[in-house]
């Protein structure tokens, strides 16, 4: 799945190297912020909310796939394939885009299927068509989605999920108030899933120790950092061409050659750069959000996921942004420690950690079409 990150061929000379760093040390910071490039035509293109002419032809089912492929995913691997089927609709885990480094149990996988889910719940009710998720534990671990027709209903948050993003950036800092608190907490919450809203400082510096200590030892473990390495997209055309993966754009990072990346992070992504810019925007945020689980199981990740992408176009419809935090909960050797820290019970377990606040728009990651997600 991984693939080469530096073609013998194309190893660029230490002169070469060094002209390009300073070229890119040159930059002004805003050039890597302005979402103008080709992939963000396309990035645009693939979120409208008026349906693609080719989908429509197909089928209006379609388009309901499209919507439900803006979820967001580990690494945005888009770990999902989809079938239509009469009047269903099914997902089911594409495990040949797992990533064992960072995500041994399949957690995340399963996560990305529920918020993938919970968006077509909301896609399918602006098209009037009632939508009812299945999780079958058994097997590969399937969500069937039911459809039958139902009013039509256009809603705050079927609108947003054009507009939702996770914004790696810094926010404002400024307090959110205690009625948008109460909305994002009353859609964060689910079946055996409650979301814990931490906004006082005291708070979220406790956060930021776990996630320093969690970061670190990630940042210190060589599989994890060749398996970001392989889904990190450091230029335009690398986004475009895959239609997935973490592009260095919407991280407000400069976009360059695939093998100037890999030598810049090899250079200065080190967990000391890492923490301080987590510890920036932690300090930068509004508060933090932290889903837990009543038990440990694919069927409670399945609705984790569900009630965080809820969370998410909620905040999305007041204008609040978020992003992820999830080095607590990815680190075996740290979760009970973050457990414990917030007082859960030992069958409840955190399963995301989501920073969130008003901030600028970054540019958008890339989805793949629709054609190469269904079966």
């Amino acid at each position: 799945m991984k693939e080469h990150l530096i073609s013998a061929s194309r190893t660029p000379s230490r002169r070469q190297l060094f002209l390009a760093v300073a070229g890119v040390t040159a930059l002004p910071t805003l050039t890597a912020c302005s979402p103008t490039g080709a992939e963000q035509t396309v990035a645009r293109a693939l979120r409208s909310p008026e349906a693609q002419p080719s989908i429509l032809a197909t089928s209006p089912l379609n388009d309901l796939v499209r919507q439900a492929t803006l979820a967001p995913s580990s690494h945005n691997t888009q770990c999902w394939r989809f079938q239509i089927a009469g009047k269903s609709i099914s997902i089911a885990p594409d495990l040949t885009r797992r990533c064992p480094a960072v995500d041994p149990e399949d957690h995340h996988l399963f996560v990305s299927l529920g918020c993938a889910a919970e968006n077509l719940v909301h896609a399918a009710l602006a098209i009037g068509l009632h939508a009812a998720p299945r999780f079958d534990p058994g097997g590969d671990g399937v969500i069937t989605v039911d459809l039958e027709p139902t009013q039509k209903r256009i809603t705050q948050l079927s609108e947003a999920i054009f507009e939702r993003q996770c914004t790696r950036g810094d926010y404002d800092g400024q307090p959110i108030s205690p009625d948008e608190l109460r909305l994002l907490e009353q859609a964060g919450t689910g079946e055996g899933v409650s979301v814990r809203l931490l906004f006082t400082r005291p708070a979220m510096e406790s956060v930021l120790e776990v996630v320093v200590a969690a970061n670190t030892a990630q940042m210190n473990d060589a599989a994890f950092v060749e398996e970001l390495k392989a889904w990190i997209r450091f230029g335009s055309d690398e986004a475009l061409r895959t239609g997935d993966g973490l592009f260095a754009g919407a991280t407000g990072n400069p976009t360059m050659p695939r093998w100037l990346g890999i030598r810049m992070m090899g250079l200065f992504f080190t967990p000391k750069s890492e923490n301080e810019r987590y510890a920036r925007q932690i300090r930068s945020s509004a508060g933090i959000a932290v889903f837990v689980s009543e038990r440990s199981d694919k069927a409670h990740w399945v609705e984790a996921g569900r009630c965080y992408e809820r969370f998410a176009l909620q905040a999305t419809a007041l204008g609040i942004r978020n992003a992820f935090l999830n080095q607590p909960v990815e680190v075996s050797a740290v979760r009970p420690q973050f457990a414990a820290s917030l007082g859960l019970a030992s069958d409840q377990r955190p399963d995301l950690v989501v920073r969130f606040g008003r901030g600028p728009e970054m540019p958008l990651s890339m989805r793949r079409p629709v054609q190469a997600v269904l079966v």
